[in-house]
């Protein structure tokens, strides 16, 4: 299980800051879609002079029509990034064709689709899809193993079950990680390292336990020597 700190401060300041703070850490940095509007493929430089070792997940969820995602996808290949995901419920046929487009590359990031957003509670979700989660989940694991995909991503409460379904080397990135029971915040299904590990999780990511704290490094540490 590798540990991936979400940089989500407000400003490219502050996440460059905490980056600094984090650089001697064998950790992935996950830059969101605010951070990446803010600060485009600058930020991704200059996290990189910081350490040239840290590997970047760009978590832009794509959800367009096929081609489009498929363009988006291509350009992403550009950004020097390891892993980016898009949304499963674009269909078999958008996640296939982006997997088109990248192969025709030596080498190509990780891709991972979104299954159910952690922030979802069981009866949102159903609302939206008419499905519970767990079930979903699992489907959309399977469509996206069937497209090529490398992985997905889902809570550490899917983990299992989608391994289950897919394999246990078919990956799963899971949002919302309160690795000692800190507070959920605006997430609803959340889980601690221990259980994530359990579950046999390949990418926990942390934010706010980690940029809230007053020492994010020794937070770090911590997690790192939990695994």
């Amino acid at each position: 299980m590798q540990l991936c700190v979400a940089l989500d401060l407000p400003t490219k300041e502050e996440n460059l800051a905490l980056v600094k703070k984090i650089k001697e850490y064998d950790v992935w940095l996950k830059v969101g879609l605010r951070s990446y509007i803010r600060d485009g493929e600058d930020f991704l430089i200059e996290i990189k002079k910081i350490n040239p070792d840290f590997k970047i997940f760009l978590d832009l969820k794509l959800y367009d029509i096929p081609n489009t995602m498929a363009d988006a996808a291509e350009s992403i290949m550009s950004l020097g990034v390891d892993t980016f995901n898009v949304h499963a419920s674009a269909g078999k046929r958008a996640m296939s064709e982006v997997m088109k487009r990248l192969s025709k590359y030596e080498t190509r990031p990780i891709v991972l689709a979104v299954t159910a957003l952690t922030s979802f509670s069981e009866d949102e979700f159903v609302e939206v899809y008419e499905k519970d989660i767990a079930s979903k989940a699992n489907q959309f694991a399977k469509d996206a193993m069937s497209s090529g995909l490398d992985g997905v991503v889902c809570s550490a409460f899917e983990s299992a079950s989608i391994k289950s379904v897919t394999t246990k080397e078919f990956m799963t990135l899971t949002p919302g990680i309160r690795p000692f029971g800190e507070n959920a915040g605006d997430q609803q299904r959340v889980a601690d390292a221990t259980y994530a590990k359990g579950a046999m999780v390949d990418f926990i990511v942390v934010g706010r336990p980690i940029y809230q704290a007053s020492n994010p490094a020794e937070v770090v540490e911590k997690i790192l020597k939990e695994f």
